[in-house]
């Protein structure tokens, strides 16, 4: 076990929004020009954003008015980095929005 690698990573945080935003929200994200540092991005269910060094992922909760978050990276700058790029993202589409991280 000591041989693998132990990354950093956030329990499930949530954007929590009105009945039926969710999942437009999450559509808008996808269509942003924003992730700049990413090496890719996935688009099925949600936004996943891949990095050398970690990854961010949105994605619209079927069961609740949520929107989920999570975040990994290999150090505490990765992730912070990481979840920048994610709260600039978001910030464009809803500057209000607290975030939980």
């Amino acid at each position: 076990m000591d041989a693998l690698p132990q990354d950093l990573s956030t329990p499930e945080l949530k954007l929590e929004m009105n009945e039926g935003e969710p999942h437009a929200f999450v559509a808008q994200l996808q269509k942003l020009d924003a992730f700049a540092t990413a090496s890719s991005r996935i688009t099925i269910d949600g936004i996943r954003a891949e990095y050398e060094d970690g990854f961010g992922l949105a994605r619209a909760s079927n069961t609740t008015p949520v929107v989920v978050l999570r975040f990994e990276a290999q150090t505490e700058a990765a992730l912070h980095r990481i979840q920048s790029e994610f709260r600039d993202a978001i910030h464009q589409l809803r500057p209000e929005m607290a975030l939980p991280f």
